[in-house]
C-alpha cells in the first residue's frame, strides 16, 4: 500500500491520519480531501497529511486505498462521484456509523472490481472537526469491518492490518446484525441525552435550574454535543432499528415512573439491578 486517500477530514478522518502517520507505516502517503479550505489548512498544520487533493477525482486517482470519514448520508454522493477513477485493485472503506444503507449504496455504485470493506470504529468524542483530531483516538477500541461480496481476501487482509496498525481491534460482523447492535449501544445514548436536554432546557424551571447543574446533568447530557448532521444522518439510515430500541427503552422507563409514582419496593431492587449490570460490563464480564 502506497496511497491512502482520506475523504473527510473531521474528527475520525483527522484522527486516522494522525493515527496513520503515528504507525510510521512505511512508504504511506496520505492525501485528504474536504470542501472546507480551512480545514485542509489546520490538516496541514499538524501534519495528518501529506498533500491535499481538489477534488475527489483527484483525490482517489491512484489510490490504494480510499477512506471515506464524512457524514453517513454524504457517503453516497461520494461513492457515487469517485467510482469511474478508482483503480481496479483500490480499496475502499467508510467510518459510517450505520451499515446496511453503506453497503448497498457500495453495491449499487461502485465496480464489482472494486473491494469494498464497511468500516466503523466504535470510538469518538462529543466534539467534532479537524482539531479534536487525536492520533490515539482509536487505541484499544473495537473497529467493526463489514466485508461487501467483491471484497477480495487480500483486500480484507490489507485492511485489518491497518486496523490493527492504529491500535484498534478488528471485529468482523454483518451489516444487519451491526446497526441492530449499535442502536442499542450508540444511537440509543445520543438520543435520550439530546432529550434529556430538551426535556430539562425547555421547562419554565430552567434558568433556575441551571444553576444547581452539575456532574450528573454534565454526564447524560454529553451526547448531545455531538455533530447534528452526523447524528441526523445515523438516524435516518438506521430508523428501524432505532425506533425498536426507543420503544423498549420507552417501556422500561414506564415502569420505572410508575415504580416511583405507587412508592413501589421494586424500585431499589430494579435500581440495584441495573447498578449490578453496569458493574459487570465494566469488569468484562459477561463477554
Amino acid at each position: 500500500m502506497k496511497r491512502i486517500a482520506i475523504i473527510g477530514l473531521g474528527l475520525i478522518g483527522g484522527s486516522l491520519a494522525l493515527a496513520l502517520k503515528k504507525s510510521r507505516a512505511r512508504g504511506i502517503e496520505i492525501v485528504g480531501f474536504s470542501r472546507s479550505a480551512e480545514t485542509i489548512a489546520a490538516a496541514k498544520k499538524c501534519g495528518a497529511i501529506d498533500g491535499a487533493a481538489k477534488n475527489l477525482a483527484s483525490a482517489v486517482s491512484g489510490a490504494d486505498m480510499v477512506i471515506i470519514a464524512t457524514p453517513v448520508m454524504a457517503t453516497k454522493e461520494v461513492l457515487a462521484s469517485i467510482s469511474e477513477h478508482l483503480s481496479p485493485k483500490c480499496v475502499v472503506t467508510d467510518t459510517g456509523s450505520t451499515k446496511v444503507q453503506v453497503m448497498q449504496w457500495a453495491g449499487e455504485y461502485l465496480s464489482p472490481k472494486i473491494s469494498f470493506i464497511g468500516g466503523h470504529p466504535m470510538a469518538g468524542k462529543e466534539t467534532s472537526g479537524i482539531s479534536e483530531a487525536e492520533a490515539d483516538l482509536f487505541r484499544g477500541c473495537v473497529y467493526c469491518l463489514t466485508s461487501s461480496v467483491c471484497a477480495t481476501p487480500q483486500a480484507v487482509r490489507k485492511l485489518k492490518r491497518l486496523v490493527e496498525s492504529i491500535g484498534a481491534k478488528p471485529f468482523f460482523i454483518d451489516a444487519e446484525t451491526h446497526d441492530n447492535l449499535v442502536a442499542g449501544v450508540s444511537h440509543l445514548p445520543m438520543l435520550l441525552s439530546a432529550a434529556f436536554v430538551t426535556a430539562t432546557t425547555k421547562s419554565r424551571l430552567w434558568p433556575e435550574m441551571a444553576k444547581l447543574a452539575a456532574g450528573g446533568y454534565r454526564d447524560l447530557s454529553r451526547l448531545a454535543s455531538g455533530n447534528p448532521e452526523m447524528n441526523r444522518d445515523i438516524c435516518l439510515t438506521n430508523r428501524e432499528k432505532i425506533a425498536d430500541w426507543l420503544d423498549r427503552y420507552i417501556e422500561v422507563l414506564k415502569g420505572y415512573r410508575d415504580m416511583v409514582a405507587d412508592e413501589s419496593d421494586e424500585l431499589a431492587e430494579m435500581l440495584a439491578q441495573a447498578r449490578e449490570a453496569r458493574e459487570n460490563w465494566l469488569r468484562g464480564q459477561g463477554l
